[in-house]
């Protein structure tokens, strides 16, 4: 009996822990990204975009499935100031968001956006896949569906893989 209670503490502690939501400029994203040697995907939502929620299950499950490709996932929130940390971090939890996630710091789209990609015009979803190592940027303005997003995963870990630069 006395077993079976400290794992249940053990549980309900681990699982009682929220994530760190950190909080970032575009200068920390951009500087975070030209120091990454390996296969990033930086995704754009925020809470109350439907669209972002559904495709974060499974933009998990593929990341993770390829993870001795070294393939990371962030999730960078762009939502309102007043969700930073407590709303985020709780939705979060509720929804069992185990990958990394940024809130962005910044309110001016007109300047954060044409950073990513020029022709971002601040919808989101958002996704770039993104190598530095090999140049490979490719960026989607679109929810992405579950067979594409991989093939996309795949494509940036053949990237790397080679100096083959071509994004189209």
């Amino acid at each position: 009996m006395k077993k079976l209670l400290i794992v249940l503490a053990l549980v309900m502690s681990a699982s009682a822990e929220a994530q760190e939501i950190k909080k970032w400029k575009m200068s920390d994203l951009l500087a975070y990204m030209e120091k990454s040697t390996q296969p990033l995907i930086i995704n754009f939502w925020a809470t109350f975009c439907v669209p972002c929620v559904e495709e974060i299950p499974y933009f998990q499950e593929i990341t993770s499935s390829y993870k001795s490709d070294s393939v990371i996932l962030l999730l960078i929130s762009l939502d309102l100031p007043s969700f930073y940390p407590e709303k985020i971090a709780g939705f979060a939890k509720k929804h069992n968001i185990t990958a990394e996630i940024i809130w962005l710091n910044e309110t001016n789209a007109d300047y954060f956006c044409p950073l990513i990609d020029p022709r971002w015009s601040g919808a989101i979803p958002a996704t770039l896949f993104f190598h530095g190592k090999s140049g490979y940027r490719k960026f989607y303005e679109e929810e992405i569906s579950r067979s594409k997003f991989e093939a996309e995963v795949k494509e940036l870990i053949k990237a790397g893989r080679s100096d083959n630069t071509d994004t189209d």
